[in-house]
């Protein structure tokens, strides 16, 4: 079975829905969900599942201990599902191929430092695009620049607004990220 280590900063929906998928398909296990906002809802899913959490500081997240930490659990994957910092170098590097993240968008377009949830939402509504969607990628040293794994598109219609989008994108997210996370642990 292989071990999932999971990094989330807010409600925790896509953490959910990955502990959901992995509930009844016995391929990984979440082992460790790493959070940097004490108030997050994910902490409250990580309790009733009894998982064990890691709350990080940003020193913390740049030590070499926060590293070995992480190597300790043994894991397959790092799944950043919903994580709003950029992870350091030095973590990148201690897991080559290993670290994905969900971005909200079409990536390349509407990624980069401070293009998280609402904000990408706003920005596609107000650009009047036609199309918006998820892109499932590596994690590299740079903001979204990891290559791309999966895209999944949904319609941006006339009368969207930033949430009917955020829900549209909700949908793909967690219907294609488990599956995804699924798929890349069957190449190991």
């Amino acid at each position: 079975m292989h071990q999932l280590i999971l990094f989330a900063s807010g409600r925790g929906s896509n953490v959910q829905a990955i502990i959901d998928h992995f509930a009844t398909n016995a391929k990984a296990r979440v082992v460790l969900i790493v959070c940097n906002n004490p108030q997050a809802g994910v902490l409250d899913i990580a309790a009733r599942h009894h998982i064990p959490v890691q709350l990080i500081d940003k020193k913390a997240f740049r030590s070499e201990e926060f590293i070995n930490l992480l190597r300790g659990y043994d894991p397959a994957l790092l799944v950043l599902a919903g994580f709003l910092w950029k992870v350091p170098e030095a973590v990148v590097q201690a897991f080559p191929g290993r670290m994905i993240n969900v971005h909200p968008a079409l990536l390349p377009k509407y990624g980069g430092k401070g293009m998280y949830g609402s904000h990408v939402h706003e920005a596609v509504v107000a650009a009047g695009d036609k199309e918006s969607g998820i892109t499932i990628h590596y994690v590299n040293e740079h903001y979204d620049e990891g290559a791309t794994i999966l895209q999944a598109y949904c319609p941006v219609h006339d009368t969207d607004h930033a949430l009917s989008l955020a829900e549209k994108i909700h949908r793909l997210e967690h219907f294609y990220f488990p599956k995804t996370v699924e798929f890349l642990l069957d190449q190991f």
